[in-house]
């Protein structure tokens, strides 16, 4: 009995997952307002910018860093959605709404096991990174060749990167 009891509890503790869920959303929500915004006061500045016909130095770099910065917290949001949707399902249940009419499930948020949850957000952080690389590629300034070739190499690594986190996880 006392056994019974202490696997009920035991198995009745995957209940605090909840907390991880309920805050991963909430912090995905958080992040999808904060990004909004920043979209927000980009729009705001052109216009501005375009009603007053003024056109400072940086104004496309400034306008691109701001909504690919935006880019980035949406990414970043959608990590904590993968996160909260596969906890729930891995140790809670599946969640209904998110079959079609015959009970076939969902594949874009669909999780089964752990791997497929890391694997899942994974993508989704390198994605994150690839859009960080490239905002800080927009603000950095060139002094010469050997910058350039720099750069050129670091596209190439990143393609290279995204070419075969592709293939991750695809039968031949």
């Amino acid at each position: 009995m006392l056994e019974k009891l202490f696997e009920k509890g035991l198995w009745n503790s995957r209940f605090i997952i909840l907390l991880a869920v309920f805050f991963g959303l909430i912090g995905a929500v958080l992040l999808f307002i904060v990004a909004s915004f920043d979209i927000y006061e980009t729009a705001k500045h052109v216009l501005n910018t375009y009603i007053t016909h003024e056109h400072p130095e940086h104004f496309h770099e400034e306008v691109v860093g701001g909504i690919i910065g935006a880019v980035d917290l949406y990414l970043i949001g959608v990590v904590m959605i993968i996160f909260s949707f596969g906890l729930y399902e891995l140790f809670i249940s599946d969640i209904d709404p998110a079959k079609d009419e015959d009970g076939c499930e969902n594949q874009l948020l669909a999780v089964h096991s752990l791997d497929q949850l890391k694997d899942k957000i994974s993508k989704v952080i390198v994605m994150v990174l690839v859009v960080g690389f490239f905002q800080k590629v927009g603000h950095t300034a060139y002094s010469g060749a050997l910058d350039l070739l720099y750069l050129a190499l670091s596209i190439t690594a990143v393609s290279v990167g995204l070419y075969f986190l592709s293939k991750v996880g695809k039968s031949h």
